[in-house]
This record gives C-alpha cells, structure tokens and sequence, in this order.
C-alpha cells in the first residue's frame, strides 16, 4: 500500500489511549491468566461421568459456567459422555432461542490495513492482494442487491484497520445501508441491522458508532494465549497491543454500545485454552456491567491469498469443533452462537441446532455482491476471487437453498431485528434469555419476517415449504398457552394476513 506513513503515524497516535486500558485493570493485572488457565485445564483432566452430568444438569439454568466446570467439560474425550454433552447444548439452544436460525450476510467495506497479522490476507504486507475501500454509492449498491434481490435484513459489516475505514467513515457507511429502500415482488427489501466487526476504538469513537445505529459490535481477540497472540501480531503494530484489544468491549459498553461479541479464531492456539478464555471474557463483561455478550463466534483458520500456513500446529479438527460449540453452548448458555460460512456445509448441518446465527449468500470480496448480481440479475455464479478478499468460503449456498434446508431440519428461519428496536438489548434482554421468554418473542417476529421473505424472494419450492411450515408453527403456538397468550395468536395471525397484504416491517 502506499500509505503516507505521516498520516498513519497521526492516526495511530489518536488512537489508542493507555488510560482507556488502565481504568480496567485489577491492580495492575487483567483477567486473562495464561497460567492459571492451563493449570485448571490440567487439574480437571479426569473427569467423571457423574461430575459432566452434574455439571449439565447445571447448565440448563441458564447461568454462566465456572472456570472449573469449563475447565473440566473441554477434557472430556469419551465419545459418550461428548454426545451427552451435544444434547444438552441442544436442549438449551431450544429453550433459549427456541427453534429459530437467524440468518444475515456479511458487508466488507475495505482490504486495507495497517497490520500484519501473520494468517489474514489483508495484511499489509501482502503484496498478492488487490486493495480497496468503497465509496458510500458502492456501499449503497450493494446494500441494494443484498436487500433487493437476495433478500436479506440484517448484515455484519467488516473493515480493514486504517485511516480510510475509521469510526466516521464506519458511521457513514452504516447510514448509507440503512438509507437504501428497494421495491420488491410485493413490498421493499430493507437492511434493518447492521452490526459492525471492526478494530477496538477509543470511546469517543465508539459513541459516534453509537449515534448512527449500531446493532452489535463485534472484536475478536484472535487468540487469548498471549505468547501466541505476539507470535502472530507483530510487535509495533497496532493491532500487537493485547490489551488495548482485550478491552475493547468493555469500552463498547462505557460507549453506551450494550451488545458485544466476542470470537477468537481456532487454530492459531489450543482450542481448549480458547474456550477459557471466551468464559473468562465472558465472566469479566458479567462482573462489571451485569451481562455478558450477545453473541459468541467460533471462526475456524481457513487458506487466504499470499498467506503461509505450514506453522500452524494447533488446526481443529472436525470433531473437536464440534465439540467445542457444544461446550461454549452449555458454558455460555444465553448468547447467540454464529458459525459462518468459513465452514463446509456437512459441518454447517452437523451444528445447526446448537447455533443460533448463520450466514448465506455471502460474497467476501470488495464490491462483489453488485459485481455478482449485475444489472437484472436475481442470482450469481458463487464465484470467489481470492485476490480480493480475506480468506476463502466453504459454502455458497443461495439464500433459497439455506432457508428451503433449514425448513425441511424444522427451524424457522428469522430475518426479524425487532429486539434491538423494542430496546431488549443488553440488561433487559438477558433475562429475558435466561427465562426462555426471549425465545417466544422471536418465534413470533420469526413469523412474520419469514413471510415477508417467501413472499418477496423465495422460489415457488421454497415458498410452498414456508408457508406450511408457519402453519404448523401458528399450530404449535396455539397449543401454548402457558407461553403465548390467545391476544398474542389473535394479533400474531393479524399481523401476517397485513404482510401477505403487502405490509412489512411488522413486530412484537
């Protein structure tokens, strides 16, 4: 890139505070302990049947899991004993969120970047990489084709770190989606939630985020082994600041921003070392402010253009993903779990009733949905052009097909982005989680954004299944008086015959 290293330097410069960290330690110390977490990892080596039961039985409170009992699930090997641990991750993704898949998109604004980060292909250094950041037409574009023609309401944004993506021009861009209103086959396609994944920002940055309608606010730690972390983001970078990173969500919150997400990115250390770090991070959101995050992501290292990998040493197996979901799922037990389309679809499938969120239809490159769907065009060849984009997807399913597959295993799709609107977010939204009643309000907006889909996108097949499957669900819900009351089925059944009409955006 040919950056003017003065203008970068100045920018740096604003960036990162040192008080903004300090203000969170505990005597000096943050809440990461790398070996106090490997010490309990090997002290709950053995671990009876009886104790994972107990520790199950447990789980279904819906409370947070200790580092003990964490710390004990991740060493289980048994077959078994795994598969008692897959059930309950089931059982409690059900009562939480019921039987609902979110789906969304992701929107990636720009490839440049000041870091160097050892495994991304948006590196600096990264010479094979073809760099750009798109205007707020081009962002209007393809915001256009994301809610026009494939049909989407929500999308997690991504940006490169750099003077050119900062926190105004992250502002701007999520103003521009929310500005674009398309016509459809019998309503308007609109983006109603934009999340953002973007670097850590101080919190007058952050509070700009916040006034343009942040949805959630996504910072991966990368990996929370901090050898590793070095290792594979080089010292003077800005992102080779462990702890201005580390903190990034607890600013998020004193921003006012009160739905955050945290990630790593198994491979890069243990992935039993990482489930303790998502606890503790977990834990430390909890301690402060009272509530955890709203999500946890669980991104597998998957090949990127210009990018070595032969030091990997820590790869995940499919198997051990498998499991680590479900143990994140019971530890974890109120956040939304997203497993993304870095992932091939036989493992998408394997997870789909532990997670809560998935992506479909994604493009990664620059610009790539309007370069995808040109002019009149209403579908894509999937294509992928590694030069252009992060890393490599797995899975390029269509909108249509995710959503006619995911009928046929029985969830109910949801576009709906109704809670962030209603103000359950943060406090109010966790116990509503914990209590299971969250879950019948997004089985109803589930409803009714699934109508809209089938109405305006979906294929005659797909539109067929759709519609018998809300039947079936406004069956279900009549046959739950404890849950839904009969003034709810009365206005939820008038609120979908004004949508078949033609109305949209309805909620509860």
């Amino acid at each position: 890139m040919n950056d003017d290293p003065e203008k970068i330097q100045n920018w740096k410069d604003h960036l990162v505070r040192q008080d903004e960290i300090d203000r969170y330690l505990d005597h000096g110390k943050d809440f990461i302990d790398d070996n106090a977490i490997e010490a309990e990892i090997g002290a709950n080596q053995e671990v009876s049947p009886e104790r994972v039961r107990a520790i199950l039985k447990k789980a279904h409170e819906i409370n947070l899991m200790s580092s003990k009992d964490a710390a004990a699930l991740v060493n289980v090997t048994d077959p078994a004993l795994r598969k008692e641990v897959y059930t309950a991750a089931c059982e409690i993704k059900k009562h939480v969120y019921d039987n609902r898949l979110v789906t969304f998109a992701p929107l990636y604004c720009g490839s440049k970047c000041v870091n160097r980060c050892k495994y991304c292909g948006f590196r600096s250094d990264n010479n094979e990489m073809k760099r750009r950041v798109l205007t707020m037409d081009e962002i209007k574009k393809e915001a256009e084709v994301l809610a026009g023609k494939i049909g989407h309401k929500r999308l997690v944004m991504v940006y490169g770190e750099h003077p050119e993506t900062d926190a105004q021009y992250i502002a701007d861009s999520m103003k521009a989606v929310y500005s674009v209103k398309v016509p459809t086959k019998n309503g308007f396609g609109q983006i109603r939630r934009v999340n953002i994944n973007a670097a850590p920002l101080p919190i007058e940055d952050l509070k700009i985020l916040q006034e343009a309608g942040i949805g959630t606010y996504q910072v991966f730690q990368e990996t929370y082994h901090k050898k590793t972390y070095r290792e594979v983001h080089p010292e003077g970078t800005l992102k080779g600041n462990y702890l201005w990173r580390l903190y990034a969500l607890h600013r998020s919150m004193d921003a006012g921003i009160d739905d955050v997400a945290v990630g790593v990115l198994f491979g890069l250390a243990d992935w039993k070392f990482e489930v303790m770090g998502l606890v503790a991070h977990a834990a430390d959101l909890e301690k402060r402010y009272g509530i955890g995050p709203h999500s946890v992501s669980v991104p597998r290292l998957e090949p990127a253009e210009g990018t070595d990998f032969s030091w990997v040493k820590h790869g995940v197996s499919d198997e051990d993903f498998k499991y680590l979901i479900a143990v994140l799922r019971v530890a974890i037990p109120y956040a939304g779990f997203i497993v993304t389309n870095r992932e091939k679809p036989e493992m998408l499938d394997s997870v789909i009733d532990m997670i809560t969120q998935r992506d479909a239809d994604s493009r990664l490159g620059i610009g790539a949905y309007a370069d995808a769907f040109p002019d009149e065009k209403t579908t894509s060849d999937g294509h992928q052009e590694s030069e252009r984009q992060q890393f490599v997807l797995n899975d390029m399913r269509s909108l249509d097909t995710v959503v006619q597959e995911s009928i046929k295993r029985g969830h109910i799709i949801s576009f709906c982005t109704a809670g962030y609107r209603c103000g359950r977010t943060g406090n109010k939204i966790m116990t509503l989680l914990k209590t299971g009643k969250e879950g019948h309000f997004c089985k109803m907006n589930a409803i009714l954004t699934l109508q809209e889909y089938l109405d305006d996108f979906a294929s005659p097949e797909t539109k067929k299944m759709g519609d018998e499957l809300i039947s079936k669900e406004l069956g279900e819900i009549e046959d739950r008086p404890a849950d839904f009351t009969a003034a709810q089925v009365v206005e939820l059944k008038k609120a979908r015959k004004r949508i078949q009409n033609g109305e949209r955006d309805l909620y509860f």
